[in-house]
């Protein structure tokens, strides 16, 4: 109709000529037709049917990627989910398209197709933005051509080797990022994308300029970094795929031989051109990004799981093998000039990066044999080979010994072989592994005298060896830095005397050379590190660090460093022109003389100061104090500066390390900035990096508050704040298990063999003193602090901390553990937040690997004192409950502002991870742990009250530990094995440094800290029970063997282990130990020491273990001669009491208990007469009371002998009661209490009483006047023993008693044997100082008419002799003595000198007197001990053998 009205209007026709859309012309026809569905339908196909016979495929294809509001998009035919029916449409009619067109052209659809869709998607990459990436606009039109592709390879109507062939056609247009989408979109993948290009070498130019702007674009951030990131892991994958694959792979397909060879050119190519970027000069910015974004690929997790393993580190291997064969140019002089510069901390961040990542990897064993391979058998890079190493040993703590083996077997075959190379290779690994400090490796020097500095060294096999030595040595020297030759100088390799000119000759040429240098070897300070890397220090310099040293050690030592001493002797030019005037340098002394005061005067006082340079430095400090007002502020403001500079780098090393933190997973970055901060930190200590000179078995610090240096102190602040700011920092963006090993990095290169004293010592201080007032990120880092340098523990020397610490030493982590205390309130709270920190932070950074490094970084005390205080504060977590397997370790809401310490606690103590680590033996918390934290507790500064304690305690021992089994270090329902741990720690806490103050002002005795007396109160609560349950166990009217008590049992183990004492230390150590035994004996129940006798049964008590305690021990340790103390007396009279109250006969009780004591522990009733006046009111009014009758017969005994010797006087004729030595006891007691003057009134009865009587008093008045040797203060009391002494025994000779025995006594005698048993062993060692103290009370008569007395006289005097050699006689009058010199006496009377010499006179005047009788048994006395005095002795000899008429005067025939 081509008159019609609407076609007019349709093509322009009406008022303004405008051509309507075609939508406009079918609005109005929409309105005025009805809706009909079939009409619809065939509408559609009648358009499909038009369009698909007028169409050009190549628009249709741009169709599609119109927008989507235009109304005839097929994008969303094809784009729509919803309707499957047009999904179908759409695909069915672009293949039909395809189908006609191909039919038409005559070719195959698959070709078409290909052809096609290579053209859009070259259109889409005309005019590219970027190299590599697709712009915005690019990347909205790719999807829908690549959605279309898909649906013709559905259809098999695809060919994909003709896309790619159409697609490198174009190649320089072809954009990176859409190969990598159509390998995304399974269209075409990379690796059919890279076979089908022709060139394969055109293909690895394209691929390698592609990769390069890729990895620009990562490194510079560019604005889609995952996609980027993506496109390079998927593309390394596919090259380290292909390019390294197995060749035992079964499932891998044959692959054409140019992609492997492809791959492997520009993985090649990519590292090649980052190395050169790196070692050009000047480095340009994009290619160092480039760098930076490639460096990403070289670490495991890029390829995980997608490359096979055999594969990664077949790429790696070989990449480390194209690191250190990188353009080798440089010879191995040049190495030698500049390896310093090649150290760790100078060398470029990127390569550093590159070389951890590439070892990661591989794993040290596996890198340190690359390393040698590649030595061994190929030209090198040593500024690569070299960096490498050091990486290697900074970056891997086992490396050490790794390299050491490496370096060991290099050295052995150089010198088996002068093999030159090898020993090159050992000589610049070793020197490039001592530039990382002794935190990493050992010094150079300490190698060099390891290796050279005895008989056992590489170079000691024969004069060849020798020879290829030290040609070496002379070789390097032109070469090498003046440091390593004061090494070979000062520690030369040991060489035997006859070829010794090879030595002078080295020595000769290096000290040439170091002149040349203008290097002195008097430039070598006295405490310097001759391996250090740092450059040569002035003089002046070395000598102010030297005077620091020194004065630091003498305050340690309190003598003169022996280097100072070698120096003033063998190195005086140095000494005498730098060190001293560094020493004497003028200053204003303080009032208070200083280390450095005190150390000038030592010197001086040793004559190592000249006068005149000692006077002049007096002066000058005299000149200096008049200035002092003028100069103070100058001076100040000069010190400052000089100290502010290298603190202020130092710092702001740390700033930068801190920034760092915000991403802490980024290692090798970090590694180089903690690096740099080591080598700021030397500079801040002076230079001080002498841990190879300095290195210590032991740590001795002590746990009083010291004090550090003031720029050791800064430092150390820095250090520990620094510390703690990254972690906070790092922990607020990634959680501990997830962070790089920084912090590891950090304790081991900062807190070196050097420093690591002071760390200690400002923790001790903090931890230790300081520890209330730290905040909660304070307690967070040095938690933290504390668990890694658990995990550095084998690099770091053990800790002793002082003389009142447990014996031995203590590696880092215990003695970390050994600062925290529970005693108070305060103490107990700071350790609640310490353990919580530290054990969660552990959990939560070692939750990945297994359980072996929680052993290593928490001590297993630290445990043990969480548990401890989470069961004292809080009474919930003492119910059981099962624990939270959902609740994870509570770390990262500890570092929050607002952190709840008691719920993060708690939280800990459920945690499921927490639980499973206490099943482990080493951190369960046992009954005995429990009471060893328990006895610390001061109850006055407990921060529970007197019943919540209680409470506790009952709950501890009742509920917790009682029921328990051993295993779980409880006590299987024993009580008694309760009780005996209970005892046992109770005397361990007592004997311990524990229990002291440590502060100045505390008095280091016993008692000093009494402890938790409420365990103690808790002890008698439990032996109470322990008593009644076994009374009740027995049935009436059965027998039961008698069973040691535990307290007795733990008594003589404790005992046993100290055997006897053979040392003064040893003996006090005794000494202490017993007295804690009486103590514990006296707040027991006396009972324990009577025993309880059956029920009903009239028997005798069990009293052989206290009878064994006091004779073997107590006796020995009375302070009055003969008897026990008044305390332990009274006790023992109260248990028998009990004991008689309890039984149906007590009189019998009594009686039996007494008699047995007579004959197995006679001083109990000794000691029952010497403080009857104190007893006997108990005894008889608690007898009376309860039974109304009179005392026991023994009892009764004793009161009659006490009456009788204090009625002696006026009672004389009257006769003795029995027994004799119960008796004679009573009067000793009696006449002591006498004034001196009385002595010989009281006792003038005494010619009236029996024999017996008069021997067992005389030996009661020899122990008395032995015990006035041994601990009277007051002389008078010696010379009143002494009288005493003469008075029996004046009566004795008057008598004709002889006496002698008493000193040939032993406990055989069945007389007088039990006489022994009533005196120290002490007491009857020194019987022969009783005896030769009595000189002027023996007779003129009673000497020669005994034949017995020469005999007893001689056997006296020797063994007083070898009391004296023995040292036992300096014990004897220790306070008389000191009375009398204070008097004026040089040598006081009775001294062991004076008798010894009198009693020497005494035998030579007697000798002769004697009849020739007396003489019978001389030899067999003198056999073994005639040598102690040859002048007696030969005289005794020659009278036994002379005639009568033998004159003593003449001269001795000796020889």
């Amino acid at each position: 109709m081509p008159g019609s009205p609407a076609r007019g209007a349709a093509l322009g026709g009406g008022p303004r000529g405008l051509r309507k859309t075609w939508t406009e012309l079918l609005a109005g026809r929409v309105k005025k037709q009805k809706y009909d569905p079939e009409r619809e339908k065939k509408l559609k196909d009648s358009a499909l049917k038009l369009l698909r016979y007028h169409q050009n495929m190549h628009d249709l294809l741009l169709e599609v990627e119109e927008p989507r509001c235009k109304k005839l998009c097929l994008s969303e035919l094809i784009d729509c989910d919803s309707a499957n029916a047009s999904s179908d449409r759409s695909a069915s009619f672009i293949c039909s398209a395809f189908r006609d067109q191909a039919s038409r052209l005559g070719v195959p659809v698959g070709v078409l197709a290909a052809k096609v869709f290579a053209r859009s998607v070259q259109q889409v990459c005309v005019e590219p933005s970027h190299p590599v990436l697709l712009s915005p606009d690019q990347s909205k039109k790719l999807p829908s051509s690549l959605v279309i592709a898909r649906h013709l390879l559905a259809q098999n109507m695809f060919s994909r080797l003709t896309f790619c062939q159409e697609l490198w056609k174009a190649q320089n247009s072809l954009l990176l990022e859409v190969a990598w989408c159509l390998h995304t979109h399974s269209v075409v993948s990379l690796q059919e994308l890279l076979q089908s290009h022709p060139d394969s070498e055109t293909m690895a130019m394209w691929l390698f300029r592609n990769l390069r702007s890729l990895c620009e674009q990562i490194g510079a951030s560019c604005p889609s970094p995952d996609t980027a990131e993506a496109m390079l892991s998927g593309l390394v994958q596919l090259l380290i795929s292909r390019g390294f694959q197995g060749s035992s792979d079964p499932g891998r397909l044959v692959e054409p031989k140019s992609l492997p060879q492809v791959a492997t050119d520009v993985l090649q190519r990519m590292l090649a051109f980052s190395l050169d970027t790196l070692d050009a000069e000047p480095r340009t910015t994009l290619d160092c990004q480039a760098v930076s974004g490639w460096i990403t690929i070289y670490s495991g997790h890029t390829c995980c799981g997608m490359v096979a393993e055999d594969s990664l580190k077949s790429f790696l291997s070989h990449t480390l093998t194209q690191i250190l064969t990188h353009k080798p140019v440089l010879k191995v002089s040049d190495a030698i000039q500049m390896q310093k510069e090649w150290s760790f901390a100078k060398t470029h961040h990127l390569l550093t990066d590159l070389n951890c990542r590439v070892l990661v990897t591989l794993g040290p064993e596996e890198s340190v044999g690359r390393l040698q391979e590649v030595l061994e058998m190929q030209e090198v890079n040593w500024q690569h080979v070299l960096s490498c190493v050091s990486t290697l040993v900074v970056c891997f703590p086992e490396a050490q010994q790794l390299v050491k083996g490496w370096v060991a077997s290099l050295m052995t075959r150089a010198f088996e072989s002068c093999h030159l190379d090898s020993m090159v290779t050992a000589f610049l690994i070793v020197r490039q592994a001592t530039l990382e400090g002794p935190c990493v490796f050992p010094s150079y020097a300490d190698w060099f005298k390891e290796s050279f500095g005895s008989s056992h060294g590489y170079h000691s096999c024969s004069k060849k060896t020798l020879v290829f030595l030290f040609k070496f040595l002379s070789d390097l020297v032109p070469w090498e830095a003046p440091r390593y030759m004061q090494v070979h100088i000062f520690h030369p390799p040991l060489v035997p005397s006859k070829y010794h000119s090879l030595l002078t000759d080295y020595i000769s040429l290096a000290k040439t050379r170091l002149a040349d240098l203008k290097v002195s070897l008097e430039n070598v300070g006295l405490y310097e590190d001759l391996s250090s890397p740092g450059d040569i220090a002035k003089r002046e310099s070395q000598a102010v660090q030297d005077v620091k040293k020194a004065i630091m050690v003498f305050e340690q030592t309190g003598k003169i460093p022996m280097p100072v001493l070698e120096a003033s002797i063998f190195r005086r030019p140095y000494y005498m022109s730098h060190f001293l005037p560094a020493l004497l340098a003028p200053r204003v002394l303080p009032e208070v003389p200083d280390s450095r005061v005190a150390f000038i005067e030592t010197l001086k006082r040793a004559d190592k100061i000249p006068s005149s340079l000692y006077d002049a430095y007096r002066k000058a400090c005299a000149s200096a104090e008049k200035k002092q007002p003028e100069n103070a502020t100058s001076a100040q403001r000069t010190e400052s500066d000089c100290a502010k500079q290298p603190l202020g780098l130092f710092t702001a090393a740390l700033e930068e390390l801190r920034a760092l933190m915000t991403d802490p997973t980024q290692y090798s970055v970090i590694s180089a900035q903690v690096a740099v901060v080591s080598e700021r930190l030397n500079a801040a200590l002076g230079h001080r990096n002498d841990g190879g000179s300095l290195r210590r078995a032991k740590i001795q610090l002590g746990v009083l508050p010291s004090t550090l240096q003031k720029q050791d102190q800064a430092v150390v602040d820095l250090l520990l704040t620094a510390f703690c700011q990254n972690l906070m920092a790092a922990s607020s963006f990634v959680p501990p298990e997830r962070q790089s090993p920084w912090a590891v990095l950090f304790v081991r290169t900062l807190c070196g063999h050097v420093l690591l004293p002071a760390v200690l010592t400002r923790l001790c201080q903090l931890l230790r003193h300081q520890a209330p007032s730290l905040s909660a990120p304070h307690i967070l880092g040095l938690a933290a602090l504390a668990v890694h340098l658990g995990e550095c523990r084998s690099m770091f020397p053990e800790v002793d901390p002082d003389v009142l610490a447990p014996a031995g030493s203590l590696c880092v982590p215990d003695f970390l553990n050994s600062l925290l205390t529970c005693r108070t309130r305060d103490s107990l709270l700071f350790c609640m937040k310490f353990c919580t920190a530290a054990v969660s932070y552990c959990l939560c950074k070692f939750s990945a690997q297994p359980p072996a490094p929680l052993h290593n970084c928490l001590s297993p005390g630290l445990i043990k004192k969480f548990q401890f205080v989470v069961l004292r504060l809080f009474p919930e977590a003492r119910a059981p409950y099962a624990p939270e397997h959902t609740a994870c370790v509570p770390w990262r809401p500890l570092y929050l502002p607002s952190a709840d310490w008691q719920s993060a606690a708690l939280s800990l103590w459920r945690c499921n991870s927490f639980q499973e680590l206490l099943k482990d033996k080493e951190f369960y918390l046992t009954y005995r742990d429990w009471v060893q934290l328990e006895l610390e507790v001061q109850p006055e500064a407990d921060v529970l009250s007197d019943t919540e304690r209680h409470d506790f305690h009952q709950w501890a021992i009742y509920e917790r530990y009682l029921p328990s089994p051993t295993a779980l270090g409880g006590c299987d329902g024993d009580l008694e094995e309760a009780c005996t741990v209970l005892v046992s720690e109770i005397m361990d806490f007592h004997q311990s440094s524990r229990s002291y103050h440590h502060s100045e002002d505390s008095d280091l005795v016993l008692g000093g800290r009494t402890g938790n007396e409420d365990v103690l109160s808790r002890l008698q609560e439990m032996a109470l029970d322990l008593e009644l349950d076994q009374g009740s166990a027995v049935p009436h009217g059965c027998s039961m063997t008698p069973q040691s008590h535990f307290l007795f049992r733990v008594f003589r183990r404790r005992l046993q282990a100290l055997a006897r004492p053979d040392s003064m230390a040893t003996s006090l150590r005794r000494q202490q130990e017993l007295l804690l035994c009486k103590r514990l004996l006296l707040r027991l129940p006396p009972s324990v020491l009577v025993g309880d006798p059956q029920t009903g049964q009239p028997v005798s008590p069990n009293c052989e273990e206290f009878f064994s305690l006091v004779n073997s021990e107590l006796r020995n340790f009375c302070c009055h001669g003969s008897v026990l103390t008044y305390d332990i007396t009274i006790h023992f009279f109260r248990g028998l009491l009990n004991v008689c109250l309890r039984s149906q006969d007590p009189a019998l009780v009594a009686n039996q208990t007494l008699t047995e004591c007579q004959t197995k522990c006679p001083v109990i009733l000794t000691s029952a007469l010497l403080w009857w006046s104190s007893l006997e009111p108990v005894l008889c009014g608690r007898w009376t009371r309860c039974y109304q009758s009179a005392l026991p017969r023994e009892l009764q005994r004793l009161q009659e002998a006490r009456e009788f010797a204090d009625n002696f006087t006026s009672s004389s004729a009257s006769p003795a009661p029995g027994p004799a030595w119960i008796t004679a006891a009573a009067l000793h007691f009696a006449a002591r209490e006498h004034r001196k003057e009385n002595v010989t009134a009281y006792l003038k009865g005494l010619d009236c009483q029996g024999e017996e009587l008069l021997i067992a008093l005389f030996f009661f008045s020899l122990m008395g006047l032995l015990s006035s040797y041994l601990t009277q203060w007051d002389p008078a009391e010696y010379l009143k023993a002494v009288d005493i002494c003469a008075e029996v025994l004046t009566c004795l000779e008057r008598r004709k008693v002889s006496w002698l025995v008493l000193f040939q006594l032993t406990e055989k005698d069945a007389k007088l044997g039990h006489l022994l048993h009533l005196a120290p062993d002490q007491h009857t060692r020194l019987r022969p100082l009783a005896f030769y103290s009595l000189l002027s009370c023996f007779s003129e008569g009673a000497t020669t008419r005994d034949a017995a007395f020469l005999h007893v006289a001689v056997d006296m005097y020797l063994k007083l002799l070898q009391l004296f050699v023995n040292g036992e006689t300096r014990t004897a009058f220790p306070q008389a003595s000191r009375s009398l010199k204070l008097q004026g006496h040089s040598e006081p009377p009775g001294s062991p000198v004076q008798l010894i010499t009198k009693a020497r006179g005494f035998l030579l005047q007697l000798i002769p007197q004697c009849p020739k009788q007396c003489f019978s048994n001389m030899t067999e006395l003198l056999a073994g001990r005639g040598d102690c005095d040859p002048e007696v002795s030969n005289a005794l000899l020659q009278r036994q053998q002379a005639d009568p008429g033998f004159d003593l005067y003449q001269e001795p025939q000796l020889f």
